[in-house]
């Protein structure tokens, strides 16, 4: 509670047209101690107009009144925006008219002949008033720290996506092309017919080690920003799958619900790194025997399922997974209007993305194909 001795006074408008009633609520807030300013009206043109001139910080007010009730009271703060705490206080308020009263939002009611607890009403209604704004502004911030977050993820992501194209460009135009101009001297030079025997040995064994060197740079280029992706989603999972399976030694089916499947851009690129976190999660944590991928698109919603027989994970790691590589998908799913879902289980993880397309003709039918 409040210091009431040496706090500010409680500024209360008082909504009655009862003078007796008046000062029968003045008489018990004085003698409650209650360190306060009350100021008396009796119609709603009064009461609008003290509310607009005046700061108070709660209402009382009958509910029966000349012409308009309480609640008319209520709607008219409501009306002109204001946030105070309202309680009703009435000789004769019904139980029905009591609950629609605070149904509507009113703070509290009390009745005339439980006049010794008003200063104990008010303060509680007070009390109630400020930690719901509390609440209301810690939420407010917690939105806009929420948002500026998520715009800092979609930019990270972003910078991230763009750096990683720059990379792959660089390593194809300099270190690819420089690289394969280094083979083909090598090449012309181990074709000499004088080429001493141990030269020659070590030439090829230098060709073989620039052809690994060659390989790790497609390889590299192709995770970082793969060309596949032009030829589409599909296309682009397809060649994923087919290069964890050779990797890992991990059987992987990919079904579609179609040979293309046409996505904007940005959710292309959302499902194409989800698919290649989920695959990554297989390879580290799973001991998975197979890996199924379901891409489809219909009834509007593009969604991918990347689903595994492993071991699953246990919670901490679930919350690991979720909390750095797949959070981030999280993220970047939300941007483009979709969802990410992580479930997982003693007999396997499932990861499953779907993303709301606009404008798709639910009418087309596609055949399921397996990989």
């Amino acid at each position: 509670m409040p210091d009431t001795t040496e706090s500010r006074p409680v500024r209360i408008l008082h909504l009655e047209d009862s003078r007796v009633d008046h000062a029968l609520v003045k008489f018990a807030l004085q003698k409650s101690g209650l360190n306060h300013d009350i100021q008396l009206v009796d119609t709603l043109d009064d009461f609008e107009r003290e509310l607009r001139e005046n700061r108070y910080d709660i209402v009382l007010a009958d509910y029966h009144l000349p012409g308009f009730s309480g609640l008319d009271a209520w709607e008219r703060l409501r009306e002109i925006g204001m946030d105070l705490p309202f309680v009703i206080l009435s000789g004769a308020i019904g139980e029905a008219a009591a609950v629609e009263a605070m149904h509507r939002g009113v703070s509290d009611y009390l009745l005339k002949d439980s006049m010794n607890r008003v200063a104990h009403v008010i303060q509680r209604a007070i009390e109630v008033s400020e930690t719901r704004r509390a609440k209301a502004r810690a939420d407010a911030e917690l939105a806009e720290s929420q948002r500026r977050l998520a715009e800092l993820a979609e930019h990270l992501q972003t910078s991230i996506e763009q750096e990683r194209a720059d990379i792959a460009r660089e390593i194809h135009d300099d270190i690819g092309g420089s690289l394969a101009a280094v083979k083909l001297d090598l090449a012309w030079i181990s074709r000499r017919p004088a080429l001493d025997p141990e030269v020659r040995q070590h030439m090829d064994t230098a060709l073989e080690m620039l052809q690994h060197a060659l390989g790790a740079s497609q390889r590299i280029m192709m995770n970082l920003r793969p060309p596949i992706l032009d030829q589409g989603l599909v296309a682009a999972v397809q060649w994923m799958a087919t290069g964890f399976e050779k990797r890992n030694g991990t059987r992987v089916t990919v079904r579609r619900s179609s040979e293309h499947i046409d996505v904007p851009r940005a959710v292309q690129l959302v499902a194409y790194r989800t698919a290649q976190e989920a695959l990554t999660n297989v390879a580290k944590h799973a001991h998975a025997t197979a890996v199924d991928i379901d891409l489809s698109d219909r009834e509007g919603v593009l969604t991918l399922e990347v689903s595994d027989n492993g071991r699953g994970l246990s919670a901490e790691a679930l919350r690991k997974a979720k909390s750095f590589g797949l959070l981030g998908l999280k993220e970047r799913a939300a941007k483009v209007g979709g969802w990410l879902d992580i479930s997982s289980s003693p007999r396997g993880t499932s990861v499953i993305l779907s993303v709301p397309l606009d404008g798709e003709d639910d009418n087309h039918h596609h055949r399921d194909e397996e990989q």
